[in-house]
């Protein structure tokens, strides 16, 4: 089997790539909706892989391996291995998860991701009725996680919550040191939100980043009576070019408050330090930004061995990053926690998607599917009214 062409369109918010093949099979790829950029980025990598074996798949990757980095420019290098997998498993006619060892799990956990609910404001109140929404929600999350701090704008423009002043722009580098009522305020929200959630769902924190080393050690400590799941990317994180593994590393020593980061790394090399300095507690690699789903799975092997436990990235990935998180998670070790769940935007998207269950979480949770490669398809004669101008022959 030979690779004949590598295509990517905009379908919706999302990028997907299309690898089709001499044999007739094609391979689905997708990456974060923020990363509607990304279609010159992937047929960068077209003349690289034409007349390559697809089920080759590590092969094919060491070509192209070495010329991505950490969010967003490592999403092309990753959409490109997913679609691999998949033309792998239709080949051999299993799901992808039996060519990465076998499922050790016949259902995946899952929290809320991409369903959300909007606020009317920044109030403790306001969180708290939030959180009563959510946990109400039809898919019976048992753990969910809410922005707060620097990777809340809404929050940090509130007025005295830090020295600095606010930048502009979802992905400004606002940092700086939380003032005392800053502090105590991000404090109240939080336990506002457990007080309304119990000991029956988990709550976790996507903090930044953005926290100076003594307001997170602060806060991580005046956390802990209140069992959070963990505190996220506080330090470094989302878009964040480099990882301070020492920093980490004492901020995790100083507190029984569990530290998770990842999703902006991009390859298993870039979680070394991380994961042998015992710099966090939880991991949370993107397999639509780390490389892919094999290098998530390395990464989450290499953690297990260290008592570091994996909770991956994924909430703007769709509905193929969906069916790539199932699959890996299913084969990951038992320092799985969960994953975070990606949805379909627009809506329509789900009815251009075939292969998945009408009731996709139930109870916090996705049965495992076991249609080969990542057991979704794209309907071209659906699809094809959305592709953008200019992108006809996408299908063909």
């Amino acid at each position: 089997m030979k690779i004949t062409d590598l295509k990517c369109t905009i379908l919706g918010n999302n990028p997907v790539i299309r690898i089709t093949t001499d044999e007739g099979i094609c391979g689905w790829g997708e990456a974060e909706s923020s990363k509607s950029y990304l279609k010159s980025h992937v047929l960068f990598y077209r003349d690289l892989i034409l007349g390559e074996d697809p089920t080759n798949v590590e092969r094919v990757m060491l070509k192209i391996r070495r010329m991505g980095a950490f969010k967003p420019w490592g999403s092309a290098v990753s959409a490109i291995e997913m679609a691999l997998w998949d033309i792998a498993g239709k080949a051999a006619g299993v799901p992808v998860y039996k060519l990465l060892g076998g499922k050790i799990r016949d259902t995946v956990l899952t929290y809320n991701g991409s369903v959300r609910f909007p606020m009317d404001g920044q109030t403790p109140e306001d969180y708290a009725e939030n959180m009563a929404k959510m946990k109400a929600s039809k898919e019976g999350f048992t753990m969910i996680k809410q922005a707060v701090g620097f990777h809340n704008m809404g929050m940090m423009t509130l007025p005295n919550m830090f020295y600095g002043e606010v930048q502009s722009g979802r992905r400004a580098a606002n940092r700086g040191l939380m003032t005392e009522h800053g502090l105590n305020y991000v404090l109240d929200c939080v336990i506002a939100m457990k007080e309304v959630l119990g000991d029956e769902v988990g709550l976790a924190l996507d903090c930044g980043p953005g926290w100076t080393l003594p307001d997170a050690t602060r806060f991580a400590r005046a956390l802990e009576p209140y069992n959070i799941m963990w505190i996220e990317d506080i330090l470094t994180g989302d878009y964040t070019p480099y990882v301070q593994a020492d920093l980490y590393r004492d901020l995790t020593m100083s507190t029984s408050t569990p530290v998770h980061t990842g999703e902006q790394i991009y390859l298993r090399q870039n979680f070394t330090e991380l994961i042998e300095k015992q710099a966090v507690n939880i991991l949370g690699p993107d397999p639509a930004d780390i490389g892919g789903i094999a290098e998530l799975k390395w990464v989450a092997e290499y953690a297990d061995l260290h008592g570091i436990l994996m909770a991956p990235h994924g909430t703007f990935d769709g509905l193929i990053g969906l069916a790539a998180l199932v699959q890996v998670s299913a084969a990951m070790p038992q320092n799985f926690i969960a994953f975070e769940y990606p949805t379909g935007d627009p809506a329509w998207w789900y009815d251009i998607v075939d292969g998945l269950p009408d009731d996709i979480v139930k109870n916090g949770q996705i049965e495992v599917w076991d249609r080969p490669g990542l057991g979704v398809e794209i309907i071209a004669e659906e699809a094809k009214q959305y592709l953008p101008e200019g992108d006809e022959d996408f299908f063909d």
